[in-house]
């Protein structure tokens, strides 16, 4: 399999139940969501929540081509230029792009603010997301109607007509950052941020609505890649005598222990209210490592975070794809794109975090197919 950021998402059933608006795949087979693009009268939902402060907040800051499948605007965009692309948007603002890779993530992260209210109303520690996109504000109606037909609570947009988002994503204190395009993911990791590139996929798997599941890779991803380098110079053997001998030792962080550590701060406040059993976050670390020969190290690591892990997955080199399938979490990440793909052929919506010494791709490569200047 090849992902591919700018491929058509299909999907066969009811796999993305949980992620459109329809709940059966029609008659001819396609997609619940391929007849989405009906037309709607732009509304205005009232009686929403307030949001939180930015300051106080957990926000994950998602571009508009992984919350929205939005594969023939971009077509259009690259085919046609920029001036019919809006034109395109602005003429069909009324009809709301169907889900794309990120949505039953956001709806997630929704699912748990509102236990979350339920138990401390005055409190902002909250998720937050923030629409944040290249896209010129034209084409802010149409974002605006669509998020208002699936019914998302998304009150903050960052529109900055073809520059770079980047530099606002500190202004946002942005804790999670998630995009189509892996030149804007690398840009986001440079600056310290929290960042893996989406991709669309054949199929994607039906998650739960009540319980948010954010599956980690360990090295390169949670954990710096020290590890990771002696194996790729030395070889495995020399890999597990370093383990040994450095477990306890806590691995330096990698580009998403910040992420992790913003839900275990969340699942606290369950915990906090005798929860824990009925939490409804719920973290996974799925690593390559043997747990015998190397675990070690890596649990005594996330202990001297003060991190905790709800399942810790030691696959010594086995395929992480059939685990995720039984796991189904809303969001996997992994540096490298084997694992990203052998994920995502089993229907998980899996990330790339392009971080550490996996990372052989050069700038013309083919994970940097999409030009930083398209809209996201």
């Amino acid at each position: 399999m090849s992902l591919n950021n700018s491929q058509t998402l299909t999907v066969s059933g009811q796999d993305l139940t949980r992620n459109g608006s329809s709940t059966n795949s029609s008659s001819s087979g396609r997609a619940p969501w391929d007849n989405a693009r009906v037309v709607l009268k732009p509304s205005t939902p009232t009686r929403k929540p307030k949001p939180p402060k930015p300051e106080n907040a957990i926000t994950i800051a998602v571009s508009s081509r992984v919350l929205f499948n939005m594969e023939k605007e971009q077509q259009i965009y690259e085919h046609q230029g920029m001036e019919d692309y809006i034109k395109h948007q602005v003429e069909h603002e009324t009809e709301p792009f169907s889900a794309g890779p990120a949505f039953s993530f956001i709806k997630a992260l929704e699912a748990v603010n509102t236990r979350l209210r339920e138990l401390y109303p005055d409190s902002e520690e909250l998720f937050d997301v923030v629409l944040m996109t290249n896209n010129h504000a034209n084409v802010g109606l149409r974002l605006i109607n669509t998020i208002n037909h699936h019914r998302l609570f998304i009150e903050r947009f960052c529109m900055t007509g073809g520059n770079s988002p980047i530099g606002y994503l500190k202004a946002y204190h942005t804790n999670l950052y998630l995009s189509a395009d892996p030149v804007k993911v690398r840009e986001a990791l440079g600056e310290g941020i929290a960042a893996a590139t989406m991709f669309t996929q054949e199929k994607m798997k039906e998650v739960s609505e009540t319980q948010l599941r954010v599956a980690f890779d360990g090295d390169a991803v949670l954990f710096s890649d020290e590890s990771e380098r002696i194996y790729k110079a030395h070889g495995l053997d020399k890999f597990f005598e370093h383990e040994k001998a450095h477990e306890n030792k806590p691995l330096d962080h990698g580009p998403l222990k910040g992420f992790l550590e913003a839900l275990g701060k969340l699942q606290k406040k369950f915990y906090d209210k005798g929860q824990r059993m009925d939490c409804p976050i719920r973290t996974y670390l799925v690593t390559a490592r043997s747990a015998a020969s190397s675990g070690t190290r890596a649990l005594k690591t996330l202990r001297s975070w003060g991190l905790e892990i709800d399942e810790a997955l030691f696959l010594a080199g086995a395929p992480k794809g059939p685990m995720l399938e039984k796991i189904r979490p809303h969001i996997f990440f992994d540096d490298q794109m084997f694992h990203v793909e052998g994920a995502a052929e089993m229907g998980t919506v899996a990330c790339h975090v392009p971080y550490g010494i996996a990372q052989r791709v050069t700038k013309k490569g083919t994970m940097n197919e999409e030009t930083s200047s398209a809209p996201k």
